[in-house]
């Protein structure tokens, strides 16, 4: 199933993110979750993850 773009959601995509370069991902940050989708794929599935979870992926994103 696929969602269809949400234009009232503000996603920021990643900076690694090129129109050359491999997909990399976009996020949206909603009152109770994070969004993550695909940034070639922008209607696909996203994933929600809580803003913990999400607190707890980023370093390891960003390799720090």
């Amino acid at each position: 199933m696929s969602l269809k773009p949400s234009p009232e959601l503000e996603w920021i995509k990643s900076s690694y993110s090129t129109a050359d370069g491999p997909s990399c991902v976009e996020v949206a940050a909603v009152p109770d979750h994070v969004l993550v989708r695909d940034s070639k794929n922008p209607a696909g599935p996203r994933l929600t993850l809580a803003p913990t979870a999400w607190t707890a992926f980023l370093p390891y994103a960003s390799g720090n």
